[in-house]
């Protein structure tokens, strides 16, 4: 059951019964796809824009202007509240999609685009949808550059991977009016067989690893003995010449 409240702002849609939200699975995804914008209010001829908002004017169904935050007045029955754009970040979830890498690999990969209108009149004109537009043209930014790197790539140069799907989507998105700020990957999900082999990958390094560590050792170990033993050898020589000369001294002074 629907309740439409009425003040002199806006109509504001009141869900009473959530078991009727379960039934009507479109009701949530029109919810969750009107961020971008707000309800139409009621056109009472005196209207309060709330901050960080632009409400695009529409007369005779022809757009006339743009009401900035604050008091604006308006001609009843011939003007109206075609849109109310958002001019607050937003933060849209990209949903996992299949890609496939440079060496042939198959990602599932999503991620979290944040974004804000920058112009309201094409917001509200050049696209029909500008959540929708911009998270399939993400999808399809992500596939593209994705296939451009391979496997490695895509972990070591996750940030350079953002960077360019947000460039992308700012050459397309202009016309939108949409300006995005960055693009985050948030989960990246290999194949077993992938994964597996990444594992193994990973213990044979570490295996080396130990391998190299364990013959340095043995290595320095070696040295240190034959240092030492060079070191006794040497004492032993200069002590055994010291005693040489010591008699030799000793008898050259008995002569004397």
């Amino acid at each position: 059951m629907l309740v439409c409240k009425l003040n002199p702002m806006r109509f504001t849609t009141i869900v009473k019964h959530q078991r009727l939200l379960s039934r009507e699975p479109s009701i949530l995804s029109s919810i969750a796809l009107a961020r971008f914008k707000s309800s139409k209010p009621f056109n009472t001829g005196i209207l309060f824009v709330p901050q960080q908002e632009a409400w695009i004017v529409e007369r005779m169904g022809k757009f006339r202007r743009i009401l900035e935050p604050g008091l604006n007045f308006l001609i009843p029955f011939l003007d109206r509240v075609g849109y109310v754009q958002s001019l607050k970040e937003l933060a849209i979830d990209i949903p996992k999609q299949s890609a496939v890498t440079l060496d042939n690999v198959t990602l599932n990969i999503d991620g979290v685009l944040y974004l804000k209108v920058s112009d309201p009149y094409l917001a509200s004109y050049g696209v029909e949808d500008p959540e929708f537009a911009i998270t399939q043209l993400a999808q399809t930014t992500m596939r593209s550059e994705l296939g451009k790197i391979s496997l490695d790539k895509v972990f070591r140069e996750r940030e350079n991977l953002n960077y360019a799907i947000v460039e992308s989507l700012n050459k397309a998105s202009a016309s939108w009016g949409l300006i995005c700020f960055r693009y985050e990957i948030r989960d990246i999900k290999l194949p077993n067989r992938v994964q597996e082999a990444m594992q193994m990958q990973v213990e044979a390094e570490r295996k080396k690893r130990a391998a190299i560590l364990d013959s340095e050792g043995i290595r320095e170990a070696d040295i240190n003995v034959a240092e030492g033993k060079r070191q006794s050898t040497i004492l032993a020589s200069e002590a055994e010449q010291q005693e040489q000369i010591n008699k030799a001294q000793e008898k050259d002074n008995q002569q004397f």
